[in-house]
């Protein structure tokens, strides 16, 4: 019996497959839309991110964990962005419509008792 024969596949090859690509920490900013003007740093002992636009200078602060990147304070900060507007603008239901017209005010100086 003879033996096996060994692999042609490198094991450097399969290490590369496994490198991460890192996460972006600068985005466009929601207010001015300008490319990679939103920074964000994480201070994992604070507890505390803040994130900043250079351009508008709008900023948010959130807090974080040991599992938190940029990318996920960015997302929050999305978040809180559209939640604020929809509460800025509520919704907002349709006057009701009927045939009948609306009652006029009592006037103020008729005395009809």
């Amino acid at each position: 019996m003879g033996k096996r024969k060994k692999s042609s596949r490198k094991p450097a090859a399969a290490t590369a497959a496994r490198r991460r690509e890192p996460l972006d920490t600068a985005f466009t900013c929601l207010f001015c839309h300008h490319d990679k003007s939103v920074t964000v740093r994480v201070d994992r002992k604070e507890g505390i991110a803040q994130l900043a636009c250079r351009v508008c200078d709008q900023r948010y602060q959130s807090k974080v964990n040991h599992l938190t990147e940029p990318v996920d304070i960015y997302s929050e900060w999305l978040d809180a962005a559209d939640a604020a507007q929809k509460e800025d603008h509520g919704p907002r239901r349709p006057a009701a419509s009927s045939s009948r017209p609306a009652p006029a005010p009592p006037s103020v100086g008729s005395d009809d008792d």
